[in-house]
């Protein structure tokens, strides 16, 4: 059978994404390959299509919950597949180890480090055709989840001369790519690099200025829908998952500090669709594979644009439209800075490439610029793409006109009464002092300085706590302002670059703050169906309903997620065209002969009983 037979037969698809055909030749024909795929790209059919067309493939990936949900998705693609881990209880674990000794084995899911204990090497033996390496980002030291034990793979990689290699990830800076390439040795690969940009995603950063008032007004946005709130701190996962549930929300909270099983009833719950909303720290997520999570709001700045891509990249896996809000604070940078050094020293290289990070995503953050291209362009692929090109993205912020870009002569004169005012008070205050003296607000310790008779004093008193408070960020961010410790108080100080600012020397850009208004984008998921020709009107909403219940309870008797069975996308066509037979919704894309062979009877009683 050729790829595509494969690829309808199995997954029920009648075409490919781009560049899985790529990857799934060369791994075919023995060749090496690193494939870069924004998440929803389709990375795990890369490797588990060449598990369909023969011999075993080795899948190394860092995450138990990561490699459980896909051995569920390719056994139900009729695959034969397990994996071996520390979580697998005695009988799954001998089933696993007689499956792969007799050789029926066709695709197995290892951790890195159960594979360099060195005793699967002979079991896997010839047979192997293709050792993948999912999220290959962990490999370097440039990535943004550094993992020590990748860097060992090659030495265990090395066993299997004559298998091909595939590295896989969605995120990955061309040095990234780079490191991945020479760190798992990879033989005269092919380069396959998706463009990271994901339009069904709308996109938007604010500033923080409530930071449980902005949250609920998202997940309000979206009654009854999948969505996943990071937040920096353990203590904060805790209160805003409380706070949810005291507004009527289905919350839970999900942090390294909660005991293991309540960990795992929270990731069941929401995987499996009987919890609307995650409340988590990202210690949550890497490999949850839900694909109709409609929202991601980050009531903290993450990490890193990496972190950002990755983390914000869960919602809309189906490729319907869904919202990311992220909220900003320079202090959160600080804090991550602080976290990242508070038990470890880190080398030069690494206190680098945090110091790069904290930058980057700090800009992302606060520039009145389109998302999209900021994404895009930090991993240096061009944009605009395609269609977009003559009117901007219309999924973010500022392409929606949520966020504005100050006019170049007001966004300098504002930095400059902004740097002044900093000036003036010497390096000697914080920011909030630094705001009151700007909004004019007379206090004893301001009036015993003498700063209420400064020209800056109440000099932006027009604009307001929220708009000033995000100014000062976006030239912390900008590096025209620092804030710097003394004593364990946090000092606002004026940088060499601020100061030459101020002397007209260097540009600075500044926005609007403007409050957050995610609504749902139904409009969007109908706009992509009537392109494939689907209309679905608003009476097909209740067979819709009744049909992801029946997947739920499906789901719920097979001991796997929805979204195994298949995915809202493709409960959306069946409602609308309404399959009669066996044959028509074998034409319903994701669903292969398998699935309809399983699943089928139930799916055509549902749409053809009552509504």
């Amino acid at each position: 059978m050729t790829p595509e037979e494969i690829l309808k037969k199995r997954w029920g698809y009648d075409s490919f994404k781009p560049l899985q055909k790529e990857a799934i030749e060369a791994a075919l024909s023995g060749r090496d390959c690193l494939v870069v795929l924004p998440t929803g790209g389709g990375k795990s059919l890369c490797y588990q299509l060449p598990a369909a067309a023969g011999g075993l493939v080795l899948v190394v990936s860092p995450l138990i919950a990561l490699m459980d949900d896909q051995v569920a998705a390719a056994r139900e693609a009729g695959l034969v597949a397990d994996s071996l881990h520390s979580n697998l209880r005695a009988a799954p674990r001998r089933e696993a180890y007689s499956r792969l000794n007799s050789g029926v084995t066709e695709i197995l899911y290892v951790s890195p480090e159960r594979l360099l204990v060195g005793d699967l090497y002979e079991a896997i033996g010839p047979r192997l055709v293709l050792a993948a390496v999912d999220e290959a980002h962990c490999v370097s030291h440039w990535g943004h989840e550094f993992r020590p034990e990748y860097r060992r793979l090659t030495e265990a990689l090395d066993n299997f001369p004559h298998a091909a290699r595939m590295a896989l990830t969605a995120t990955a800076t061309p040095v990234v790519q780079d490191d991945i390439r020479a760190q798992l040795g990879l033989r005269s690969p092919e380069m396959l690099i998706g463009h990271p940009d994901r339009p069904n995603l709308v996109y938007r950063a604010f500033p923080r200025r409530d930071q449980f008032k902005q949250v609920l007004e998202v997940v309000r946005a979206h009654p009854g829908e999948g969505g996943i709130v990071y937040a920096q701190t353990r203590k904060d996962v805790a209160r805003l998952a409380e706070k949810l549930k005291g507004e009527g929300v289905s919350a839970a909270p999900y942090h390294a500090g909660l005991n293991a099983e309540d960990r795992r009833r929270a990731q069941d719950d929401f995987v499996n669709e009987r919890l609307d909303v995650i409340v988590a720290t990202i210690a949550f997520g890497m490999g949850i594979d839900r694909s109709n999570v409609r929202y991601v709001v980050h009531a903290n700045t993450p990490r890193s644009v990496e972190h950002y891509q990755q983390e914000s990249g869960r919602a809309g896996r189906d490729g319907l439209s869904a919202d990311c809000t992220l909220l900003f604070s320079a202090s959160d940078l600080a804090a991550h800075r602080w976290l990242a050094k508070k038990d470890v020293t880190l080398s030069p290289e690494r206190e680098r490439a945090l110091e790069k990070q904290l930058r980057d995503i700090g800009r992302y953050a606060v520039s009145p610029v389109c998302r999209h291209s900021l994404l895009s362009e930090h991993f240096s692929a061009p944009y605009p793409v395609g269609e977009r090109a003559q009117e901007g993205c219309g999924a973010c912020d500022v392409c929606l006109g949520e966020t504005r870009g100050l006019p170049d002569d007001e966004a300098l004169l504002t930095a400059k009464k902004v740097l002044s005012a900093a000036w003036r008070a010497e390096g000697r205050y914080g920011t909030g002092y630094v705001v009151n003296l700007l909004l004019g607000r007379p206090s004893d310790r301001m009036t015993g300085n003498g700063h209420d008779q400064l020209k800056v004093f109440g000099l932006l008193k027009e604009a307001g706590e929220p708009a000033v408070r995000s100014w000062i960020d976006q030239l912390i961010v900008q590096d025209f302002l620092e804030v710097t410790e003394e004593n364990e108080y946090p000092l606002l100080r004026i940088t060499a670059e601020g100061r030459a600012l101020c002397q007209g020397n260097g540009t600075v850009r500044l926005g609007l703050p403007a409050p957050p208004r995610a609504g749902k984008k139904k409009s969007k998921a109908l706009k992509k169906a009537e392109k494939a020709g689907v209309v679905f009107l608003e009476s097909d909403k209740e067979l819709f309903e009744k049909l992801r219940a029946l997947r739920r309870a499906l789901a719920d008797k097979a001991g796997i997620p929805p979204y195994v069975i298949c995915q809202d996308a493709a409960l959306l066509e069946m409602a609308a065209l309404k399959p009669q037979t066996p044959e028509a919704l074998l034409g319903i894309k994701g669903m292969g002969e398998k699935r309809v062979e399983k699943y089928g009877r139930l799916l055509l009683e549902a749409i053809s009983g009552p509504q």
